[in-house]
């Protein structure tokens, strides 16, 4: 387990869970999102994303944490450990509920309140963005572990 990629639906811990895998393994974590969002609430091009992440896959070991699913293909193919988050929607929502108001270092911004489009975007998740990933899974010939609770991933923690 050398290049490692964290997906699932937003609140479901994979934040979490990249933390202390880094902890655990001593791989270099890199969040998606820390790369994508300015501490403006803009975001950078799709070009300089792309070359950023191109970049990253190059290297010999790390854990990269976020969905971007046009990214996926890519990653994919650089990577050989998927760590997918596939838990109940109630138990993502609550975990986006409980980030409000607290300083993350995968997000340059502290969130207030659930913004209603990304709340329906996890609504949606399982029905948009489930089949897309798993899609690209089903190719996918390395190791792939996928949680249903955050209790599991947390057993796999203990486990290291």
């Amino acid at each position: 387990m050398k290049r490692v990629i964290v997906i699932g639906c937003p609140g479901a811990g994979k934040s979490t869970f990249a933390r202390k895998l880094e902890a655990k393994t001593g791989l270099p974590l890199h969040y998606l999102d820390i790369i994508w969002h300015r501490a403006d609430r803009t975001v950078i091009g799709r070009e300089e994303f792309d070359r950023q992440l191109d970049k990253l896959v190059m290297e010999d070991e790390w854990i990269i944490d976020g969905n971007y699913a046009r990214t996926l293909p890519k990653r994919l193919d650089h990577c050989d450990t998927v760590f997918f988050f596939d838990l109940p929607l109630e138990i993502c929502i609550e975990g986006a509920k409980s980030r409000l108001g607290k300083e993350r270092v995968d997000i340059p911004w502290v969130d207030n309140e659930i913004d209603p489009e990304f709340l329906q975007w996890i609504i949606d998740f399982s029905r948009d963005v489930v089949p897309e990933i798993e899609r690209h899974l089903k190719n996918f010939d390395k190791t792939i572990i996928r949680f249903h609770s955050r209790e599991e991933a947390n057993e796999f923690i203990q486990s290291l």
